[in-house]
């Protein structure tokens, strides 16, 4: 396939531009639909939300407030009235907007506050928050916020109020795609080079938010699922395609014809894109362990997103290559491979010297890795669940001070009022008894409609508060039953609490899932036990890591309003099955890029030290620079205008660092270093019942001339290394690699110019010869059963790169 792309380019490119743009128009005629559904089945308060449903099936649209405070007098002189009420009356003339409450109408007392300093209004528009224009919004902000004056502050808050508040749209992934493309840049030195995986990312990433927005009008898709559909999508698809082009770029520097390169390169790194995109899709469907309807969805974007980044590095990115040749190289490289020839394979360079320095002090750097990620660890252990709210967002916003201003006029408990849905009994006995209840600071009892009471009630504490949680479960388990009625507790403040509840007693089953999915991924991709433990170990160490981090941030508010993020609160309840599908996938990327290179090396070598020592040195610097993208991309995501984007990518960033950096590149090595052997260890019973799946084939897997399978016993080349008059040629480096470009052996020619450099089976090899002051050559050469003389010409200033 990946020739076939090579080949008809301009056929797979106007494929994937139409694609984009049909989607494109598509999504754009129909618009979106995201449904937000947090309740979850057999809980209370989504018994609470049906009765709600039952009783008042004409639902009114978003309901948003607007606030005022005086410094001096009463809310109620009249220099504030003749400000407040021309102001209300013209919002609700306008179209679009169903009704305002007015606090100086009859019986709009209960919308001023005991000391009369603070009062609210109530806009109540004809669609819900997602449907209303945001220029009737913006209407309704700039001509309340006009009535502002010296001492009277206007302030509104509520959903469609916070959309005004929102960056614009793509700022988080622009900033994430030029941060990466500057990393890119910085690693390849060329400018082809770089644009490569952005372009590939982005093709994928439009036709899935396009696909995920038509989606939303046949299944329930979040708000939040695009967003996070864009963190993961826009990661993993500059990630995959870093992976190829890395491997194509070697390939051509070690000799290889550019399309040639391209189908190694695909045919390695991309059937390792491959799985790590499958086992990432893996783990985001064990989202569906925990029986979530919000989640739902929120597995259909990701899952999508990623799908398509798999395909556009398969198909797209191999097409792409086709129409750059030889340009995917810096000028500067494309000159010294025309001057010194093919480069040698020996991994060089800071990644190879800390490679060894791994292999020296093993048990030292496991140590301190291992005392890093504990300490960051400890916050987890007071993590706590809930959910965001408007209190939530930064104090310059004003939606966060009309929260305030509600707060300090009313109490902390009235942006969270809870909804007590009387189906039988008496509600008036219930709300005399709640109203004497610990934590409670009003009560409201609405008549009945349709056979069910609902009664409101203000808790004392603020809606992310521990002690609301508490007053929630007395109702619950005390007061409700002990009136007789027969009640449920609902409210958003509710929905949140038990989606927590319910979130914390399934991660466990989630986590264990994920977890041996990825145990049985590598027991059959690596033939080990050990591997896929260890694995397994530190997937659940860099978890534990990154939610410390996360705690410490959002939690406990170190550096919240630094970083612009807002107040501290709560863990979004449906963050950790989210970070931890996610995590899981990223990890198990980095793990197989990381140890198929290592098996790779142990299956042709059987020397443990030298397999993990080669392994770390030839990928730890691929794998930096991808996480280093996937850092930059995750958190451009703060700037998204939304908390939960904002954790989610935050805490990405610091799973990826800490996975990439400190496990992947010390605690890892360094543990296998340690288990020696015992890493490929596999009992025999199992090896004969596993199934095989090679991650990456081997490289000579071309069909090889007759005589020539490539699995006979081990031969050698040998021959004389002479200049253009027939002289040997001392100190010349002869290096025979596969027809991927990996080295097999290197050997220096003696003063006679001979040399001798073995072969592990008859094949098709590519021989490399270079000297000083000469040109080198590179040539294919085919070994039978013995071995194989062939003699090398050298000539000054000639270059004959793979003929």
């Amino acid at each position: 396939m990946a020739r076939w792309c090579y080949r008809h380019r301009l056929v797979v490119l106007f494929l994937w531009v139409g694609a984009l743009f049909g989607l494109g128009a598509a999504g754009s005629a129909a618009g979106t639909d995201y449904a937000n559904v947090f309740s979850l089945p057999d809980t209370d308060s989504k018994t609470a939300y049906d009765l709600m449903t039952k009783a008042f099936p004409q639902s009114a649209g978003d309901t948003d407030t607007v606030v005022w405070k005086v410094d001096e007098g009463s809310v109620r002189d009249e220099s504030v009235r003749s400000r407040i009420e021309p102001a209300l009356k013209e919002i609700a003339a306008m179209k679009g907007v169903g009704e305002v409450t007015d606090p100086y109408a009859s019986g709009g007392a209960g919308q001023i506050s005991r000391d009369g300093r603070i009062a609210y209004a109530q806009v109540t528009f004809a669609e819900q928050a997602n449907a209303v224009p945001k220029e009737l919004i913006e209407d309704v902000v700039d001509t309340a916020q006009a009535a502002e004056r010296d001492g009277l502050q206007v302030e509104l808050g509520g959903q469609a109020i916070a959309r005004t508040q929102e960056p614009p749209q793509g700022t988080a992934e622009l900033v994430g795609i030029v941060a990466a493309a500057i990393v890119l840049f910085l690693a390849f030195g060329s400018l082809f080079a770089m644009l490569l995986p952005l372009v590939v990312a982005i093709a994928a990433l439009g036709t899935g938010l396009m696909a995920t927005s038509l989606l939303s009008h046949v299944t329930d898709v979040p708000e939040v699922a695009p967003l996070l559909g864009s963190l993961i999508g826009l990661g993993v698809g500059i990630d995959y395609a870093l992976f190829i082009v890395t491997r194509h770029r070697r390939g051509i520097l070690r000799g290889m014809k550019p399309e040639d390169a391209a189908v190694t390169a695909l045919n390695t790194s991309g059937r390792a894109v491959l799985f790590a995109g499958g086992t990432v899709c893996i783990a985001l469907a064990g989202m569906l362990v925990m029986n979530m309807r919000f989640l739902d969805g929120v597995v259909i974007a990701t899952s999508l997103t990623v799908v398509l980044s798999v395909l556009a590095a398969t198909t797209l990115l191999p097409a792409l290559l086709g129409f750059l040749g030889m340009r995917v190289l810096s000028r500067k490289q494309r000159r010294r491979l025309a001057a010194n020839g093919p480069e040698s394979a020996e991994a060089s360079g800071l990644a190879a010297r800390w490679s060894s320095y791994v292999q020296k002090r093993p048990r030292s750097i496991a140590a301190a890795a291992f005392v890093v990620m504990a300490v960051l660890a400890l916050p987890v252990l007071s993590i706590r669940l809930g959910a965001t709210d408007q209190g939530n967002h930064q104090e310059s916003q004003t939606t966060r001070q009309a929260y305030d201003l509600l707060a300090e006029g009313f109490g902390p408990g009235f942006n969270g009022p809870l909804q007590v849905v009387v189906e039988k009994g008496d509600a008036q006995a219930l709300a005399t008894t709640i109203k004497s209840t610990e934590g409670v600071a009003q009560v409201a009892a609405a008549p009945p409609t349709n056979g069910i009471s609902v009664i409101q009630v203000v808790p004392t504490t603020s809606p992310q508060s521990e002690k609301t949680d508490q007053l929630i479960d007395r109702l619950r388990d005390d007061v409700i039953p002990a009136s007789g009625a027969e009640a449920h507790v609902g409210g958003v403040t509710a929905v949140f609490k038990d989606f927590a509840a319910v979130t914390g007693d399934r991660l466990p089953y989630f986590v264990a899932t994920i977890i041996g999915l990825g145990f049985l991924l590598l027991l059959v991709a690596f033939r080990s036990l050990v591997v896929p433990l260890t694995a397994a170990l530190m997937n659940l160490i860099a978890a534990a890591a990154s939610f410390g981090v996360l705690v410490a941030i959002f939690q406990w508010g170190w550096g919240t309003e630094l970083i612009g993020i807002g107040k501290e609160g709560p863990i979004t309840a449906f963050l950790p099955v989210i970070m931890l599908s996610l995590l899981f996938g990223l990890s198990m990327d980095y793990q197989v890029f990381l140890v198929s290179r290592m098996h790779e090396e142990w299956v042709h070598t059987r020397d443990n030290a030298r397999a993990v020592r080669v392994g770390l040195a030839e990928t730890s610097r691929v794998i930096n620079c991808a996480a280093l993208i996937m850092i930059c991309v995750f958190s451009a995501f703060v700037l998204s205008g939304d908390m939960e984007g904002a954790m989610a990518g935050i805490g990405l960033a610091a799973a990826v660092a800490l996975d990439a950096f400190i496990l992947r590149t010390a605690l890892v090595p360094a543990a296998m270093h340690l288990l020696g052997k015992s890493n490929w260890w596999l009992p025999e019973g199992l090896e004969k019942r596993l199934p095989h799946l090679a991650v990456e084939p081997k490289e000579d897997d071309e069909p090889a001339p007759a005589g020539a399978e490539g699995d006979g016993p081990a031969s050698a080349v040998h021959g004389f290394v002479r200049n253009a008059d027939g002289e040997a040629v001392e100190g010349a480096a002869v290096t025979l690699l596969s027809r991927g470009g990996r080295q097999l052996d290197r050997v220096v020619s003696l003063a006679d110019g001979s040399y001798i450099v073995s072969v592990p089976a008859p094949g098709t090899y590519l021989l490399a010869a270079t000297a000083a002051a000469y040109g080198s050559r590179a040539g294919h050469v085919v070994v039978g059963d013995g071995p194989l003389v062939y003699d090398v010409e050298l000539a000054e200033g000639e270059v004959d790169a793979v003929n």
